[in-house]
């Protein structure tokens, strides 16, 4: 029998399972994406309102929409995600995340869907979602081709896709892996490889080739002084999100 088609790396899940416990403190391996992930909401659910025409403002302004969080990890996204009331699926190639996410998940009240499975198996399973959201994940894959595909395919017609990701330039050479890595020791070192980084422009025609319509792109953009994250219009120099619909 042939093997199921997959894009998972597993040297890549394998650095991700190792810190899967430490998913939830904010002063552990994960600290880079605590203090992000503030910013990284803003422009999720702005984009995710502004689509599907949901006020913010009102209780539960995601409800009736049905989310997938790719690379789910421990839940750091999921958990806002259903607290703003969608029917949320979070999806992980490494098994350790799960538990760890399932765990926290019901701690703080909350049904979530957490699967260890592959972008593919859903794709398989005609899974459909109004939103895949697909965060720093699209560098840690064996195909970004592939698997920006496939994604696609999980989408409903009109659905849409955030995708964030590293740039590959001097400045995130300097940033995300001698900075956060040797320096800060944010994370383990080896965690990124800047080789598998994409530029901006590389990311929108991976997109449009996977059937995608890219309609925007911010910077994540870090303040030493302030210790906060920002998005920028223009700095997409480091790391970087865009939003695309399905036609």
């Amino acid at each position: 029998m042939q093997a199921a088609r997959t894009t998972i790396d597993p040297a890549e899940v394998a650095k991700f399972e190792a810190m899967a416990a430490e998913w939830w403190d904010p002063n552990g391996k994960f600290k880079p994406l605590h203090m992000l992930n503030p910013c990284r909401l803003d422009y999720i659910t702005a984009q995710i309102a502004a689509e599907y025409e949901r006020d913010l403002g009102k209780v539960l302004p995601f409800k009736g929409l049905r989310l997938l969080d790719i690379g789910c990890g421990g839940g750091l996204l999921s958990e806002p995600m259903a607290r703003l009331g969608a029917d949320v699926v979070g999806a992980d190639a490494a098994a350790g995340n799960i538990p760890v996410a399932e765990v926290h998940a019901d701690l703080s009240g909350l049904k979530i869907d957490y699967r260890h499975t592959s972008a593919e198996a859903l794709a398989a399973a005609g899974e459909q979602f109004d939103v895949v959201l697909n965060m720093e994940v699209v560098e840690h894959v064996a195909d970004p081709q592939d698997f920006l595909t496939t994604c696609a395919q999980l989408l409903k017609p009109g659905g849409l896709q955030v995708c964030s990701t590293l740039n590959r330039s001097a400045k995130s050479f300097a940033a995300a892996i001698i900075g956060a890595e040797y320096i800060m020791r944010w994370l383990p070192k080896g965690t990124h490889e800047w080789r598998k980084f994409i530029t901006p422009d590389e990311l929108y025609k991976l997109l449009q080739e996977a059937g995608l319509d890219p309609v925007d792109r911010k910077g994540f953009v870090f303040n030493p002084v302030a210790w906060s994250w920002s998005l920028s219009p223009k700095d997409l120099s480091v790391n970087y999100v865009t939003a695309s619909i399905k036609p």
